[in-house]
């Protein structure tokens, strides 16, 4: 059983997604369910339907949320640090062709979001900065060409 890296943060989203599937969504499609089935025929009734199809993305979105967490491995990084680019880490990096700065956070895979700065540790960029220290170069390989970043500063928590 392969176990999934992800944040503590990560761990309570996916918590409350399942809580709020369980507790709120399935007993809602339940009573849509129950409602479209007294509308009388449902070989022709859309809502029917409708609600059985949500059902059943409901279901299998809390099975599998339910196996992420079963196989989570939540490393709370407020207690890491160093000097070294690791899972959890926030990095700064410069770009050395556009000379422009970004920040990232790298993350679990369902954690990962760019647009809030936090990258999944499966990315080609998080990838090629693991191990690295300040000052040094990570090169990924991009559909672009080749792009390089220069580490800048490493931060946890």
């Amino acid at each position: 059983m392969n176990k999934i890296p992800m944040t503590v943060g990560g761990q309570k989203a996916l918590d409350e997604e399942l809580r709020r599937l369980k507790s709120e969504e399935r007993p809602a499609v339940i009573a849509a369910i129950s409602e479209a089935r007294e509308h009388g025929d449902l070989s022709e009734n859309a809502e029917y339907h409708a609600a059985k199809e949500r059902q059943g993305y409901i279901e299998g979105r809390v099975q599998e949320l339910e196996d992420k967490l079963a196989r989570a491995q939540v490393i709370d990084v407020t207690k890491m640090g160093g000097s070294t680019v690791k899972f959890g880490a926030t990095v700064t990096v410069l770009d050395e062709d556009t000379e422009e700065q970004a920040t990232y956070q790298i993350v679990g895979e369902d954690e990962a979001d760019v647009h809030a700065g936090k990258i999944s540790i499966s990315s080609p960029i998080a990838r090629s900065m693991i191990n690295k220290e300040v000052g040094d170069v990570a090169e990924v390989n991009a559909p672009g060409g080749l792009k390089s970043y220069e580490i800048m500063k490493v931060e946890w928590g």
